[in-house]
């Protein structure tokens, strides 16, 4: 079936294979300006302890050299440029230029410079050389990217040997009662938080409805073995609600 026939899944709506992208550009292209804020409002602050974990689990060296994908305004780049310190390197990607501007203006205001570069790219393509990086990070950003077998197979490519990936993502709740609760957070307030705070309901419910389509813990994982990613494994944050997914490349 050519891309041309195929179809995907923009939330709960069905759109062409080849739209997606060019519909999640504009919905971080709206949002840009107020991320930051609705990101805090949204987790009551708890997405700065996820990815305070996710950070952990790299465990980066000075000197290392980092890629976070789909990094946006750059809370994970920052920790990773803390890592591998002045002698290290990491590189800021992003398919959105207007999410990708803010995370530049970010770094550039909290004095990182020298050793970051932002570049605007496509997860599923990234254009960087093989075998070029010792940690690939991508946080909320997976469940939005099309072809996630292709991204997750990008990311491998650039990986050294020894490397190892870091997915932190929003997931399938596993604590008992928390699911309904959780549903009712997600389609009831955060629209509202959206139009309060960054006046777009629709994207935050655009967010809501897309976790709900990301593949669970075990179907991710079963992904990243798939990819070719050795001692694949996750940790689930929130009762399930956030999984970090690990694994490296041997």
């Amino acid at each position: 079936m050519s891309d041309s026939d195929r179809t995907t899944d923009f939330g709960f709506t069905k759109v062409p294979w080849a739209e997606k992208a060019g519909r999640v550009r504009s919905v971080f292209a709206s949002v840009a300006g107020k991320y930051d804020i609705m990101n805090d409002a949204m987790s009551l602050g708890l997405h700065r302890l996820w990815k305070q974990f996710a950070l952990s689990v790299c465990a980066l060296r000075p000197g290392a050299t980092a890629l976070d994908v789909a990094g946006g305004t750059g809370d994970l780049t920052i920790g990773l440029l803390k890592q591998v310190g002045k002698t290290g390197r990491v590189v800021l990607s992003d398919v959105n230029p207007a999410m990708l501007e803010r995370g530049r203006d970010r770094l550039l205001d909290l004095g990182f410079v020298g050793n970051v570069e932002c570049v605007v790219a496509d997860a599923e393509r990234l254009p960087f050389e093989s075998n070029s990086f010792d940690c690939v990070t991508i946080g909320f950003g997976l469940r939005n990217v099309t072809d996630k077998p292709a991204a997750l197979a990008s990311m491998f490519r650039v990986l050294k040997p020894g490397g190892q990936l870091v997915v932190l993502e929003f997931s399938t709740p596993t604590a008992p009662g928390l699911k309904p609760l959780y549903d009712a957070y997600s389609f009831n307030v955060l629209p509202v938080l959206g139009r309060l705070i960054a006046n777009d309901a629709a994207s935050y419910r655009y967010l809501a409805e897309s976790i709900r389509m990301h593949p669970d813990q075990e179907t991710l994982l079963a992904m990243l073995r798939d990819a070719g990613f050795s001692m694949a494994r996750y940790h689930n944050l929130a009762g399930g609600i956030v999984a970090v997914h690990r694994g490296y490349k041997i």
